[in-house]
């Protein structure tokens, strides 16, 4: 085991001393990334708990669920952005920019979601993403009525909190661990679709 490394403030496993759960998910995400996101590397240190984090995560993040993969990453930039996540707001916003193929309202929310072009379904769900953020003990039932007037379930509201529960804990991980993102991240998904990558 290293006693530095650059992607985290901790000591980071190599393949011989990682949990065999987590090498599995390192080789399963060279297969289908080309590269292992270092928050699989960093967090490794504790296999089970890495890979218990992981299943929830995976879950939420990206099998189908009540709301959209891009609102879903939605949620994730605008908390990550609010709680000044570097590995999250890159790497999310990279995932935003993938889903939504805009990449001027992916990075624009990254910094302030109130300056981006968003639909009022999204601006709801932004606007509630902070006050839970920044302000957690200050939330009411009223602050449900935006995301219902714009058509959010309970279900699908059960899942926006469930995110953004999920994003608060992780950015505070990473923030804490230094953790820094791949830098595969910064090149996803940046041409908008009428461009050609140049």
């Amino acid at each position: 085991m290293t006693t530095t490394n650059r992607i985290s403030w901790l000591s980071v496993p190599d393949e011989d001393g990682a949990h065999e759960g987590v090498r599995k998910l390192w080789a399963k995400a060279e297969a289908n990334m080309g590269f292992v996101p270092n928050v699989f590397r960093a967090q490794a240190l504790n296999g089970e708990q890495f890979l218990a984090w992981w299943t929830y995560f995976n879950l939420l993040v990206n099998k189908e669920g009540h709301l959209s993969n891009a609102e879903r990453e939605l949620l994730a930039v605008v908390v990550s952005g609010l709680n000044r996540c570097v590995y999250c707001a890159v790497s999310h916003g990279a995932a935003l920019r993938q889903y939504t193929l805009d990449p001027v309202t992916a990075d624009t929310v990254a910094v302030n979601w109130r300056h981006a072009r968003l639909s009022e379904r999204q601006a709801a769900l932004c606007a509630f993403a902070e006050k839970l953020t920044l302000t957690p003990a200050q939330m009411q039932e009223g602050d449900l009525a935006p995301l219902r007037s714009q058509g959010l379930t309970d279900a699908e509201i059960l899942e926006a909190v469930q995110v953004i529960g999920m994003f608060n804990m992780t950015n505070r991980v990473s923030s804490a661990l230094g953790f820094t993102p791949n830098a595969e991240y910064h090149e996803q998904a940046r041409s908008a679709p009428d461009q050609e990558p140049s």
